[in-house]
């Protein structure tokens, strides 16, 4: 099975994030032949979302910038973790 690579690059999400997550699980891949990884990078929020995901490790692979550094470089440290045959932003 192959593995498509979700990354999301987040910055002050909390009110979004568990839904957006939420969203990315119900799409099934599993009839297309892919397996799915989520990778979620915290731009140095300030507002909460950090605490959100710490509960979330482990059921996703989040990283965490210990300051905003732009939705660039978080995509470019997703890149680097990323471990699917393919990947999407």
């Amino acid at each position: 099975m192959k593995i498509l690579s979700v990354i999301i690059p987040v910055f002050n999400e909390k009110n979004t994030i568990l839904e957006i997550l939420k969203r990315v699980e119900a799409v099934d891949l599993n009839g297309l032949g892919f397996g799915k990884e989520v990778i979620v990078v915290d731009d140095g929020s300030i507002d909460g979302t950090k605490d959100i995901l710490r509960g979330l490790e482990g059921k996703y692979k989040i990283i965490f910038h210990g300051k905003n550094r732009g939705k660039g470089a978080a995509i470019r440290t997703a890149l680097a973790s990323a471990s699917g045959d393919c990947v999407i932003i």
